[in-house]
C-alpha cells in the first residue's frame, strides 16, 4: 500500500503537524526579520559599544573597561577635529548643492520632452555604475589638466566639486522615484483656481515631493561623509574623516573615533524618525 502525505490543508486541525505549521507560518517572517536586522547592525553596536571603552594603549579592539572620558573629549588626537569639521562641512554643502540640482533635473527628465532625453537618462547612471577607484583617478587627471597647482590646487574646492558630481545621481533617481505616477490632477486642479505656476509648485507640487527630496538629501549626507576613495584622488593635502580613520589604522584608531561615529549615526537616525514622525501627522 502506497502511503500518501497529506498537505496542510488536509492535515488535521489539531495534529501536530498542524500546530507546527500554524507556528511557523506566524513566526517565520518575524524571526527573519529580527536576524537581518541584528546582522545589519551588529557593526552599529559594536561600535557604540567600544565608544564607551577605557584601552590602555592605542589600539580599542579588546574590551577594557567602561568609561565616559573619551565622551567629554571627543577631539582630543591632533587633527581629528578639523578632519570632521571639514567632512561635515563638505557633506552639508555638496548635499544641498546635490539635492538642488538633482531635483530640478529629476522635474526636467520625469516631465518634459526635449532632444537628447535618453541620452541624458543614460549619463545620469555612470556615476552610479562606474567603480570609485575610475572616477577618482578620472577626476584627478581632470583637475591636474586644467591647471598645474598653485592655478587649480587640489583642495576644499575639488573635494566639493567631486562629491556633487556623485550625489547628483542618486538624488535625481531618488526623487524621480517619488515623481513616478505623481497626481498630477491636483496641480491642474490649483491652476483652475487662478494659482500661476510658481505657486502652484510651492503649495502642490513641493510639499507632496518633500519626502523623496529628504530621503535624496539623507541618501547624499551619508554618501559624501563616508566616501573614501574619490576623496583620497582629489583632496591634495586635506584630511577628511575616513581619510584620518585610514591613517590611523596604522598604528590605532583612537576611541574617539567610535564616539564621532556614534553620534554620527544617532543623529543621522533621529534625522530619518522625525522626518517620518512629521510625514505621519501631516497624513493625520
Amino acid at each position: 500500500m502506497t502511503a500518501v502525505a497529506l498537505a496542510p490543508s488536509a492535515r488535521p486541525k489539531g495534529s501536530v503537524a498542524n500546530r507546527i505549521d500554524r507556528v511557523f507560518d506566524r513566526w517565520s517572517m518575524i524571526v527573519y526579520t529580527l536576524l537581518a536586522v541584528i546582522y545589519l547592525l551588529l557593526p552599529v553596536a559594536v561600535i557604540i559599544l567600544f565608544s564607551f571603552n577605557d584601552p590602555p594603549g592605542k589600539t580599542n579592539v579588546v574590551w577594557h573597561g567602561f568609561t565616559l572620558k573619551y565622551w567629554l573629549n571627543p577631539f582630543g588626537p591632533d587633527g581629528l577635529g578639523s578632519a570632521v569639521v571639514l567632512s561635515i562641512t563638505i557633506a552639508i554643502l555638496s548635499t544641498l548643492i546635490a539635492t538642488v540640482l538633482g531635483t530640478l533635473m529629476a522635474l526636467a527628465l520625469e516631465r518634459y520632452q526635449f532632444r537628447g532625453k535618453s541620452f541624458a537618462n543614460s549619463l545620469i547612471f555612470i556615476p552610479m555604475a562606474t567603480p570609485e577607484i575610475i572616477m577618482g583617478a578620472s577626476l584627478l587627471t581632470m583637475f591636474v589638466s586644467i591647471g598645474q597647482p598653485p592655478f587649480f590646487p587640489l583642495n576644499f574646492v575639488t573635494i566639493l566639486i567631486a562629491h556633487i558630481m556623485f550625489n547628483i545621481s542618486y538624488v535625481v533617481v531618488t526623487v524621480r522615484a517619488r515623481l513616478a505616477g505623481f497626481p498630477r490632477h491636483l496641480e491642474e486642479a490649483a491652476m483652475d483656481l487662478f494659482a500661476n505656476e510658481w505657486q502652484t509648485f510651492w503649495r502642490v507640487t513641493f510639499p507632496l515631493i518633500l519626502p523623496g527630496i529628504v530621503a535624496a538629501a539623507l541618501l547624499a549626507f551619508s554618501l559624501s561623509i563616508d566616501d573614501f576613495v574619490i576623496t583620497n584622488f582629489t583632496s591634495g593635502m586635506s584630511v577628511t574623516f575616513p581619510m584620518y580613520i585610514y591613517g590611523a589604522a596604522r598604528i590605532g584608531i583612537p576611541v574617539q573615533v567610535n564616539v564621532i561615529g556614534t553620534s554620527i549615526f544617532l543623529i543621522a537616525v533621529g534625522s530619518v524618525a522625525l522626518t517620518t514622525l512629521a510625514g505621519r501627522r501631516k497624513r493625520g
